[in-house]
């Protein structure tokens, strides 16, 4: 972008501050010229004319917001002058054209992954380890203490100091010396090579707060989403820890595999507790179950695959006032050009496509979609009010900050990570991806529960746009960090994987930024690369809980 302020949409009556800009800055925009009222801060907004209380403001082309007072023209938009309004939406669709995008430079090209019995094809070859009830954590954590760090799985240190390697040596007679030369610290790449299961690569513990106590549906709930990350093509078999009395019963979890894959062939083990002699016995077969399932796993070896086979989540957290002009966008023509390509992308967080809810009705290819969506969408509203909220309090105090002033506005800039292809299917929380192309995930807006609902739905790979930075990773899809800007994506380099700030300083269109992002995307899918949040062993996991509790 070659301007320090910018009109996004011509329909907008509000300007985006690309840098801040001083009062009595000359503006030329529009064509409108007058000067700036007061100084704007950097990714904030300011007036394109006057407004009157009650007038409409609109920013990507919606509404975003009415003036609660009078707002001159070259006036900061503030919490203090405007609030929350977004456009009214039906079932009913308008017509809709969509033009695909170039995809030459990706025609031909395919990933190395792991292919599955139903299929699907694998980004990571996991074996998960999955309690149904929180009761059972804390066996979690011994099997995670036997199997991490002697089979070469720890990722959670940048190092590992092996005094084994001492003690071996010590009794076989080293001397001081040798023993003080003896190299026992090893790095995350030396750890890596050095797998006992070179193709696994990874052991996964979901330990969470559910499974019993709350009402039947979350328990229900739980397992369709424990099913989907199973069924996942990322995973390639699991242990299973059950209680005995709780909700989330064996057979419960067996019916939702069931109902996701009735020809389920992956190695899996049910372990209960209250059948079991004692603890002792059922960490030994806990153990045991596990270390031959890795061995049988261990076989499955990565081939190529058509790009098609990518189901690609779209998630953002820590937005800020350039993710909807950089980042997002960017990603959404990655998402058309997947899409392009046959494959999935999966748009989540409902809350946060409060005010675009028409323009996704529209791209529906089926009546039905558009018509669920919509009930989906209405119903969400309507309970976020019952319990004395909205949508509207959705941004956060770090949104608002950086100039994210309304829902409406956060949202149209967050759908923006969609593209603008058709919606070939909408899914509620927990229903697995079946179709390629544009899908839609209802989720909460919350990063975590986000993402681990776009696994549980299957997803392989994620992309995670932000604008102030976030950690959040997940513990069987890759999770890509890509910040709107190239101070955020220097600051925190050590989280950020693909850097969309280019876009703001002219580097980069959003179309040139958008292949890089697939570019990327493959690469990691490979398994050339390593997603910053997994070698940082960052499996954030938090089921949606829906209902009370009991």
């Amino acid at each position: 972008m070659v301007h320090n302020y910018v009109q996004i949409d011509p329909k907008d009556n509000i300007i985006v501050a690309i840098d801040s800009l001083p009062k009595n800055t000359f503006i030329d925009i529009a064509g409108k010229t007058f000067t700036l009222a007061e100084d704007i801060q950097q990714k904030h907004k300011f007036a394109l004319q006057d407004f009157n209380t009650g007038d409409e403001v609109f920013m990507y082309g919606v509404l975003v917001g009415t003036a609660i007072q009078s707002i001159k023209q070259g006036a900061a938009i503030t919490t203090e002058n405007l609030k929350h309004a977004s456009a009214s939406f039906n079932a009913n669709q308008e017509k809709f054209n969509w033009t695909a995008p170039d995809i030459s430079k990706f025609k031909n090209r395919t990933f190395n992954g792991f292919h599955r019995a139903d299929g699907s094809v694998g980004t990571r070859n996991y074996w998960l380890v999955i309690p149904l009830t929180f009761c059972e954590n804390r066996n979690l954590d011994v099997l995670e203490g036997a199997l991490l760090d002697v089979l070469g799985y720890q990722t959670k240190k940048d190092f590992a100091v092996n005094t084994q390697i001492l003690i071996d040596k010590y009794k076989a007679g080293a001397s001081p010396k040798e023993l003080f030369n003896t190299d026992i610290v090893a790095t995350q790449e030396e750890i890596h090579k050095n797998r006992l299961f070179p193709n696994v690569d990874g052991i996964k513990f979901l330990k969470h707060d559910g499974g019993c106590g709350g009402i039947r549906q979350d328990s229900e709930t739980l397992c369709h989403l424990l099913a989907g990350y199973i069924t996942n093509a990322n995973v390639a078999g699991a242990t299973i820890f059950s209680l005995g009395c709780q909700n989330a019963q064996i057979e419960m979890l067996q019916n939702a595999i069931e109902d996701r894959d009735p020809n389920f062939a992956k190695p899996i083990h049910y372990l209960e507790q209250q059948q079991s002699q004692s603890e002792r016995h059922l960490i030994e077969e806990a153990v045991k179950h596990t270390f031959i399932g890795l061995t049988q796993v261990n076989t499955i070896e990565r081939k190529p695959a058509p790009i098609s086979k990518l189901i690609l989540g779209l998630e953002c957290g820590g937005s800020d006032g350039f993710s909807g002009i950089s980042a997002n966008p960017a990603l959404g023509y990655a998402s058309d050009l997947l899409t392009a390509l046959g494959g999935s992308p999966v748009l989540s967080e409902f809350p946060e496509l409060n005010g675009v809810e028409q323009e996704l009705v529209n791209r529906c290819e089926q009546k039905e979609d558009a018509e669920k969506f919509a009930s989906i969408m209405k119903t969400y509203a309507a309970k976020a009010v019952a319990v004395g909220s909205g949508f509207e309090n959705n941004p956060s105090p770090g949104n608002i900050k950086d100039g994210l002033i309304t829902d409406a506005m956060k949202s149209a800039g967050a759908a923006k990570k969609g593209g603008t292809s058709p919606v070939t299917d909408v899914l509620d929380y927990t229903e697995k991806v079946t179709k390629a192309g544009l899908n839609l995930l209802c989720t909460p807006g919350n990063d975590v529960e986000s993402t681990t609902g776009l696994a549980g739905s299957g997803c392989n790979i994620i992309v995670f746009t932000t604008g102030l930075g976030t950690p959040t990773g997940n513990p069987i899809a890759p999770v890509l960090k890509m910040s709107s800007n190239t101070t955020l994506s220097e600051k925190m380099n050590d989280l950020i994987d693909i850097n969309a700030g280019t876009v703001i300083s002219g580097e980069d269109t959003i179309e040139t930024m958008g292949e890089k992002v697939l570019e990327y995307i493959i690469q990691v899918a490979n398994g050339e690369i390593d997603a910053k949040a997994e070698l940082k062993g960052q499996n954030d996991f938090i089921p949606w809980k829906r209902g009370i509790s009991l």
